[in-house]
């Protein structure tokens, strides 16, 4: 079972494959019972260029992580609602983009709250960035030079989606 983990946005974007395993058999080897990243990205469109040909990008680049890996599910943030209402107008347009693709695509999709994130992947819902990425990198075989917080939140987002569906 593949999952597509995006953190969304129009600047940036994470993304992130992970490969839920689901046998039975754990190993008493660490490393062997981490979910395994397949990919991760932070993908970036710039900012010179105009906001429908940000979505362009946004949705031609979701399209062949899709072709490429062939994920069963894509778990997607939900929006948070901040003081900046024309950012999450262009973010929640973003989303709009991925959502299309998948479902394109067939996949499922399931929308995860940033509380959801931070109960599934460290047990407390007022968990902070550090944590969450110490947690990350705990649960997962992430590469250690990944320090793009979008790419680890997409990482994180494909946890949670592995935690609460069940396979």
């Amino acid at each position: 079972m593949r999952i597509l983990g995006v953190d969304p946005g129009f600047e940036r974007l994470g993304i992130a494959i992970l490969e839920k395993n689901t046998s039975e058999k754990k190993s008493f080897n660490k490393t062997q019972n981490k979910e395994k990243i397949l990919f991760s990205e932070c993908f970036k469109t710039s900012v010179k260029l105009d906001f429908p040909e940000r979505l362009l990008l946004i949705g031609k680049e979701i399209r062949n992580v899709i072709k490429k890996f062939k994920p069963d599910i894509l778990a997607v943030e939900t929006l948070f609602i901040n003081t900046n209402q024309k950012t999450a107008m262009r973010v929640a347009e973003a989303r709009g983009v991925l959502i299309y693709e998948a479902s394109q695509k067939g996949l499922e999709i399931l929308e995860i709250s940033p509380l959801q994130i931070k109960m599934a992947i460290t047990g407390y819902g007022r968990a902070d960035k550090n944590q969450i990425i110490k947690m990350v990198r705990m649960l997962s075989d992430v590469k250690k030079d990944k320090e793009s917080d979008d790419e680890l939140d997409a990482i994180a987002i494909a946890l949670t989606a592995s935690s609460y569906k069940k396979f």
